[in-house]
């Protein structure tokens, strides 16, 4: 019988790429985690890893039984919803991940709806980027977390977990002054812009890459809020989604963008009947 807290290590592996990687997430040491895998390999009978020196990769079989282990950790999580569902009603921790817009205006209304229908339920937000959510909730830091995905920075879908729509948004180009006939005529200006690595940043240099230039970057902020104050301020232009355009400081003018931006409610898969992941997504798609 194979050890499914193995078979999950196994996958962490095939999706970190390292024990050292997988150790952290666990808080193991590298040599448990090697030793569980090892056990794994006993198991199942056949070879799983190949190393070579430090190095540590999937063989044929290991790919193979990680494909199945998906399946079987996806049909646990289902079977642990439905039996929270049958015996008791949303409660307990739920540990939720969101960006900063989302959490002042699409979060806050549902996190007073559900303590008022759901007084058991113990509401944990933490503030995240998009792009850090599918590996918070892999690793089961989090629940359920908003993820995104741009015209000009589409994600592919994530293995393990499941997601429903949750907002289809214009994306603008903020301007101190008049916006111009297009995106093009603020290629020379300065460019407020996303830390490195965020989804945000990936998405206005790809925007501003198809009209054909690199935006100058003089600042680098995250928060919209603060993006905005600082267009107001004359200190540079920037690519802002609708849902940050709903308090604009005077003098700022908007431009929209031939670009949109996709809002999803991620969790794990077989996640969506657990009374606690149910209750939240009712709440912040219906109120």
């Amino acid at each position: 019988m194979l050890d499914v807290r193995r078979l999950r290590l196994l996958c962490d592996l095939s999706r970190l790429g390292t024990i050292a990687a997988v150790a952290e997430t666990h808080t193991y040491t590298p040599s448990a985690v090697s030793q569980q895998l090892s056990a794994l390999e006993r198991e199942a009978g056949v070879a799983l890893l190949e190393r070579t020196g430090r190095k540590v990769s999937l063989t044929g079989a290991g790919r193979v039984l990680v494909a199945h282990a998906e399946t079987v950790l996806a049909a646990l999580e289902q079977t642990e919803a439905a039996l929270a569902a049958a015996t008791t009603g949303p409660s307990g921790e739920l540990r939720i991940g969101a960006f900063p817009s989302a959490i002042s205006t699409l979060l806050t209304p549902a996190l007073v709806t559900l303590g008022e229908r759901h007084a058991g339920l113990e509401l944990m937000v933490t503030e995240i980027d998009p792009a850090d959510v599918p590996a918070a909730l892999l690793d089961r830091r989090l629940d359920v977390g908003l993820i995104q995905d741009w015209d000009v920075a589409p994600r592919p879908p994530d293995q393990g977990l499941d997601s429903v729509p949750l907002l289809d948004e214009t994306v603008h180009l903020a301007v101190g002054g008049p916006v111009g006939a297009g995106l093009a005529e603020h290629r020379d200006a300065d460019w407020i812009l996303a830390t490195p690595g965020t989804l945000c940043h990936t998405a206005t240099l790809q925007i501003c890459r198809a009209a054909g230039f690199v935006p100058r970057g003089r600042h680098r902020v995250d928060d919209f809020g603060t993006v905005l104050a600082l267009v107001a301020a004359g200190q540079g232009v920037a690519v802002v989604p609708q849902l940050a355009t709903g308090r604009l400081p005077s003098g700022v003018s908007l431009l929209p963008l031939p670009t949109r931006r996709r809002t999803r409610v991620a969790f794990r898969t077989g996640a969506a009947v657990h009374p606690a992941v149910s209750a939240f997504l009712g709440a912040l798609q219906h109120g």
